[in-house]
């Protein structure tokens, strides 16, 4: 074992990074009186997900109706309240609403620096942005993008254009790429882009299907890389995944 610059005890192998990938459905599960608050829940799952990365989406900076309707609302932003301890928690919000604002997270085990965010908002009904941060990996960088990205097919496209310029403008050509996230596509177009401009996932396995939660039907959730070597794909099973979002996370393993 050996201790990272937060103080946590990690495996000495230091060529394994591990990411994962959840949409948290802002911490609350069903619809009017019956919904319940899966906050609290959400933060033991994050900590056993045991990853380096976890790049989450749907995550409530505040709301003031869920905070007045739940007595146990947490009192700091849900990025801060899941990531474990010695965590660095980062948010950006994407979208504001009537009643507080949402948006992309990332927890780190390692040390994190320049952060940025990019809007990427393709029409006015779907608040969209792209969140990134220098991720210090055993003191090696690893650019990290957390994007969330829209439901109509045409809006996903000019979005990954985006992406793609950004990465071409603030990440150097030789620093590995980690772009992680719900993509919210159902077929393979977005992965083929992707690859074009040199980003790709483990493709071992075809059982990684995140959503719906409690049938998943399709892999939604995707974690890209470029400058890094895939090594696994993994998705959490069980009642209590599929209780807590209507998305399960996916958890990836790289070698650098």
């Amino acid at each position: 074992m050996e201790t990272t610059p937060s103080g946590l005890l990690v495996p000495a192998e230091q060529g394994i990074l591990r990411v994962a990938t959840y949409n948290i459905h802002k911490g609350v599960q069903g619809l009017g009186p019956t919904r319940r608050l899966e906050i609290h829940n959400l933060g033991l799952a994050v900590e056993q997900l045991d990853a380096d990365i976890v790049c989450l989406q749907e995550v409530r900076k505040m709301n003031r109706r869920e905070a007045a309707y739940f007595a146990n609302w947490p009192e700091v932003s849900q990025a801060e309240f899941l990531a474990p301890d010695g965590y660095e928690a980062v948010y950006h919000t994407n979208a504001y609403t009537r009643d507080g604002e949402h948006g992309n997270a990332l927890l780190s085990r390692w040390p994190v620096r320049d952060i940025k965010h990019l809007d990427v908002s393709d029409h006015r009904f779907e608040q969209r942005g792209l969140l990134h941060a220098e991720v210090m990996f055993h003191g090696r960088s690893v650019h990290t993008v957390v994007v969330h990205l829209g439901l109509i097919a045409g809006s996903r496209v000019r979005q990954i254009y985006q992406l793609q310029q950004f990465i071409e403008r603030e990440v150097p050509p030789a620093v590995p790429v980690v772009v992680a996230g719900d993509f919210n596509d159902w077929g393979n177009h977005i992965k083929r882009m992707l690859a074009g401009f040199g980003l790709y996932e483990y493709d071992g396995d075809r059982s990684t299907f995140t959503y719906p939660a409690r049938l998943p039907l399709a892999q939604l959730d995707h974690v890209y890389v470029r400058g890094l070597d895939p090594i696994s794909l993994t998705v959490p099973q069980g009642r209590i995944w599929w209780r807590m979002s209507d998305h399960l996370p996916l958890i990836a393993e790289f070698k650098l």
